[in-house]
């Protein structure tokens, strides 16, 4: 038996309907919810590496450190001086944590509906 031109078993009760395709790896809901996922880690992965850099003390002369923090303070500027502690460390680790975190809950909530709808 030759099933290299029927795809889709012939007894399938969704054939021929929307509902076998919606959720295809290939189709555009997916994709679009791929490219939202990813922004969203990408920016709370440079947020979580400027707290990283920051509480080990990297040189901040070093021309990686400064893209790091432009970057960091890009995403987080909406944020910025939310919490102002004494302790230097525990405020930029709350000030670019919750802009990490928001991120991460929005990017990944709207990737999943995407992905659903």
């Amino acid at each position: 038996m030759d099933n290299s031109r029927e795809p889709i078993p012939a007894n399938d009760p969704y054939r021929g309907t929307d509902a076998y395709r919606r959720n295809l790896p290939g189709t555009g809901a997916n994709r679009a919810g791929l490219i939202i996922h990813t922004i969203a880690d990408i920016a709370a992965g440079f947020l979580g590496l400027w707290i990283v850099l920051y509480l080990l003390e990297a040189n901040q002369a070093n021309v990686f450190v400064d893209f790091v923090h432009g970057m960091a303070n890009f995403l987080a500027g909406w944020s910025q001086d939310i919490f102002t502690m004494d302790t230097e460390g525990l405020r930029v680790l709350l000030n670019y944590g919750l802009p990490a975190v928001m991120y991460l809950a929005i990017g990944h909530g709207l990737a999943v509906r995407l992905r659903r709808a």
